[in-house]
């Protein structure tokens, strides 16, 4: 495993930590490909039902290291960063049928921005920064960011975020909808640790697929999501997780849900 990417699985829960705190957690291509491994050792392990994305030291993630573009050895170029890194880092997260919590731990810039939008939560502290911060150096978003965030937050704000740059608060995030939820710096790892262990005790399947209906509502008409979701819900409705679900509801008892 890539000492960049570090990973530790407690509670039916795996917590990645992007490690390169030095650098602010800025992705250069090795921490890129070892995220895109451990996240696909994720989705293939049965004992990890929920995922947490956070970063080493004062950072979630600062977008992509500068010094790799600029360097002339070490250059792979704009092409191979998007279609070889970032591309597939938010496929995978989007795909991968297991609930992903972003732990924003702080700040959050440029692609490192856009990966924590990209998660199912994102939880941040209030001492925690967004930027969208392509603008400043003559780029243009990238990793799902026009995707994502006016459909979070609306497009006009979307277009003036992107554009100027402006640095957005945690609070603010919170205020406007692109982020779940804001906590005190204190509270913040009780937070984010009781919210993907609460996700991990749940039944996965049926979140992996409201997942799946939420990636296809971005494009389906009316009719057909509502034909997706009849498909989804005959599937759920046969799974061990929805007899357990009912039969503990019937005997007012806690369900014990074992994501299957």
């Amino acid at each position: 495993m890539s000492q960049s990417i570090l990973k530790e699985i407690k509670n039916g829960v795996a917590i990645l930590t992007l490690n390169r705190p030095e650098v602010f957690n800025s992705f250069n291509r090795e921490m890129a490909l070892g995220l895109q491994d451990e996240l696909s050792a994720c989705a293939k392990d049965a004992s990890v039902r929920a995922i947490v994305l956070t970063g080493s030291g004062r950072a979630f993630c600062a977008g992509q290291d500068l010094k790799e573009v600029t360097d002339p050895n070490l250059n792979p170029g704009f092409k191979k960063i998007l279609e070889e890194h970032y591309n597939p880092i938010i496929t995978t997260i989007r795909t991968i049928e297991k609930p992903i919590v972003a732990a924003v731990n702080g700040v959050a810039a440029g692609a490192g921005a856009n990966i924590a939008l990209a998660c199912d939560i994102v939880i941040a502290h209030e001492k925690v920064s967004f930027i969208q911060a392509f603008s400043k150096i003559g780029l243009v978003p990238d990793s799902a960011g026009t995707f994502f965030l006016p459909r979070l937050i609306g497009f006009g704000k979307a277009s003036a975020l992107m554009m100027l740059g402006d640095k957005v608060s945690a609070t603010e995030a919170e205020r406007i909808g692109m982020i779940y939820k804001v906590t005190s710096l204190e509270e913040f790892e009780d937070v984010v640790t009781s919210t993907a262990e609460t996700l991990a005790q749940m039944p996965t399947k049926a979140l992996g697929m409201t997942k799946r209906l939420l990636n296809e509502s971005m494009n389906n008409t009316l009719a057909e999501q509502l034909n997706f979701e009849s498909k989804l819900q005959i599937e759920a409705a046969q799974s061990e997780d929805y007899a357990e679900g009912v039969d503990a509801f019937v005997n007012k008892r806690k369900p014990e849900f074992k994501g299957r």
